[in-house]
């Protein structure tokens, strides 16, 4: 992907194949409102919502995209990049045992970084899935059955880029509500420079800061 038009055509093509606003931010690694101004830019709708519509965003939002599909396509790249995503997690020692992946590509990355810490795999959906517009405060995540439960267990978090650490956050807030205890997050690209959540130290193999001054 090499440049905005680009962006905006990828999001007209997920928006007709009814995904969400919030499924567009996460399968482009970009914020729900920048999101939102693709697919207002790309003149196409999202699946319907009883939600009051959004004003239209005014110029462009300021965000940074992250391209990491020439990781993501392989699988030998993959391992390797999970291998030093797990390295930045080992400090904290070899009790952990249950690694929970962020879905939609949280959930790759976390399995190989379970399967190199040698620890059970979870996987969580967040609340900006199911997002259109309105208050995202009135959704919820979930966790899959189909892998391993919390039980009050102490665990690490994965996923694949932090964009504004609202995603890392509320995943954080569901593991305690379930009573595990999250020992550390780790991304492959931050955005934010970010280096805890709510006391649980974050972890990036690549920090993306963008450096500029408004005008």
């Amino acid at each position: 992907m090499k440049n905005v038009d680009d962006l905006i055509e990828s999001a007209a093509e997920l928006a007709e194949r009814g995904l969400s606003k919030g499924e567009i931010a996460d399968e482009l690694n970009v914020s729900r409102e920048t999101a939102s101004w693709l697919v207002e830019r790309s003149g196409t709708t999202t699946k319907p919502t009883s939600r009051d519509s959004a004003e239209p965003t005014a110029g462009g939002p300021q965000d940074i995209h992250v391209d990491w599909s020439a990781v993501g396509r392989d699988s030998k790249r993959m391992e390797h990049i999970s291998a030093a995503m797990a390295d930045l997690l080992a400090k904290h020692g070899e009790d952990v045992d249950l690694t929970i992946g962020i879905e939609k590509a949280g959930g790759p990355i976390a399995t190989l970084i379970a399967r190199e810490l040698g620890t059970d795999l979870g996987t969580y959906t967040p609340a900006k899935h199911q997002w259109e517009e309105g208050d995202i405060e009135d959704l919820g995540g979930t966790f899959s059955r189909n892998f391993a439960g919390i039980r009050d267990r102490e665990c690490y978090v994965v996923d694949d880029t932090i964009t504004s650490g609202t995603t890392m956050r509320e995943t954080i807030e569901a593991i305690r509500a379930e009573g595990g205890e999250p020992l550390a997050c780790v991304v492959l690209a931050d955005k934010q420079g970010i280096e805890e959540l709510d006391g649980v130290p974050v972890y990036s193999l690549l920090q993306v800061i963008s450096v500029g001054q408004d005008e």
